[in-house]
């Protein structure tokens, strides 16, 4: 039986939730580009259902559930954590040249973008 290409709904919400309130928690804004914070999103919640752990999606990995057990890449990453250093570009701070003056982002939102792969 192949996998669904989309996150359900249910891990989608709660990543969906989880970044409005981290993103409010550390001062940090999603990219100016919504598409950007929609695939991240909804890569994070994929990998949930998948892995059981956000794995951050914009990374190579050689073993992922190796990696997600380690917990160094689950969103929020390490470097992210220590630094507010995003990869994703799904945190950004206020300086940053990508970063949009959003915190929010809807559920129809994220699927009007990734409804689309």
């Amino acid at each position: 039986m192949e996998k669904p290409t989309q996150a359900s709904e249910k891990n989608l919400e709660l990543m969906r939730s989880f970044a409005e309130s981290y993103a409010k928690r550390t001062g940090t804004y999603f990219c100016v580009d919504p598409g950007v914070t929609a695939v991240v999103i909804e890569g994070l919640a994929k990998h949930k259902d998948d892995l059981g752990a956000p794995l951050c999606p914009c990374r190579h990995y050689e073993d992922k559930e190796a990696e997600a057990a380690a917990a160094y890449w689950n969103c929020p990453c390490v470097p992210m954590r220590e630094r507010k250093e995003c990869h994703c570009m799904l945190f950004l701070t206020p300086d940053n040249d990508f970063a949009g003056d959003k915190q929010e982002i809807s559920i129809d939102e994220i699927r009007g973008v990734t409804s689309q792969y």
